[in-house]
């Protein structure tokens, strides 16, 4: 079996989201909380995601070959799911500004997506060179909208969901959409582990939502519309919003 997750195409699946997740990590790193340091120390997000951008966005060029998004159908059935899964995402901290909790809120709420978004990337790092700026929201958006969805349904549906249900390993013999309890428990339990504890609801219903529509339309294509979609969406609410902590 394990030779199997080496040949080329289960490469083609799994590479591209191991080495977004592996340059995710970076900022974390490399971030220094001090006011009085240049932005590519105090924000390195804004530089790390161009750069992730560009890298996985060469690897999934490089491996096109294996990758099958067709049939193309079911388009607005995902646009639909993706404004009501966008919809779910972010209601509870909707709810939670508009319960004016604040800091008395319980800790719990958090689990729930009952909180403040407001710490997360933020495009005012950069106010002061305004092309720089420019350039980081239009990569940010491009990470979004194109990159981000196709690593990821490419990975947890076009491979992951696949191989769960091969006893075998034949994971290319499996068509697209092909349903069990154990791989959407598993797959869409582990979409949810791969967010922060406030996005688990989000992500529960999210990934939900995809894995029917994976199951109804036997489309990647469809799956990589709707996460593509709602992705905009996210990004153009955090923009209006300036809730930097949904992107």
């Amino acid at each position: 079996m394990s030779a199997r997750l080496r040949d080329p195409a289960a490469s083609a699946h799994i590479a591209p989201l191991f080495v977004f997740m592996l340059l995710l990590a970076l900022p974390g790193w490399l971030k220094v909380e001090n006011p009085e340091l240049p932005w590519h120390q105090r924000a390195p997000e804004h530089w790390v995601y161009p750069l992730q951008t560009l890298v996985c966005g060469a690897l999934l060029l490089a491996m096109r070959r294996h990758y099958v998004l067709g049939p193309w159908r079911g388009l607005g059935t995902a646009l639909l799911l993706a404004a009501a899964g966008i919809a779910a995402w972010i209601t509870p901290s909707w709810l939670f500004q508009a319960l004016d909790a604040g800091e008395s809120s319980p800790g719990w709420w958090k689990w729930l997506g009952l909180a403040e978004r407001r710490e997360g990337f933020d495009p005012a790092v950069l106010s002061a060179w305004p092309a720089a700026q420019g350039f980081s929201l239009f990569m940010r958006f491009v990470r979004m909208v194109v990159i981000v969805p196709l690593v990821e349904e490419l990975f947890w549906r076009g491979f992951l969901m696949r191989y769960l249900n091969a006893p075998d390993g034949r994971w290319r013999q499996v068509p697209f959409g092909t349903h069990s309890w154990s791989a959407y428990g598993i797959t869409t339990g582990l979409v949810v582990l791969a967010h922060q504890p406030v996005d688990y609801l989000g992500a529960l219903v999210w990934g939900s939502l995809v894995y029917a529509l994976a199951v109804r339309t036997r489309s990647l294509g469809a799956c990589v519309v709707m996460h593509a979609f709602g992705n905009l969406l996210l990004g153009v609410y955090a923009l209006g919003t300036r809730q930097w902590g949904f992107w």
